[in-house]
């Protein structure tokens, strides 16, 4: 595998960490967070520990930009390990 342009990268992984997070937000909206996770720690033989809150837009479009922002700035620091490791 070649060079990763870590611009590309980082939108790449911080679109897609953002549309999971936005889908999530959706989901809470929605109602649907709750049973969701109850039914996933179900599958894992746990008791669910945690309540999902009410909605709130301004925590979701925080919670949007910061997955995006962390999602981009890992895939930017991978790509920029991942270019200096190929170099050698």
């Amino acid at each position: 595998m070649g060079k990763i342009n870590q611009n590309k990268a980082g939108l790449a992984f911080g679109g897609f960490l953002a549309v999971l997070h936005a889908a999530w937000s959706t989901m809470v909206g929605f109602g649907w967070a709750q049973p969701s996770l109850n039914f996933i720690f179900h599958l894992h033989f746990l008791n669910a520990p945690f309540t999902v809150r009410p909605f709130n837009l301004t925590t979701s479009v925080e919670l949007v930009i910061v997955a995006a922002l962390a999602g981009y700035a890992f895939a930017w620091v991978f790509a920029a390990i991942w270019n200096a490791v190929l170099r050698r």
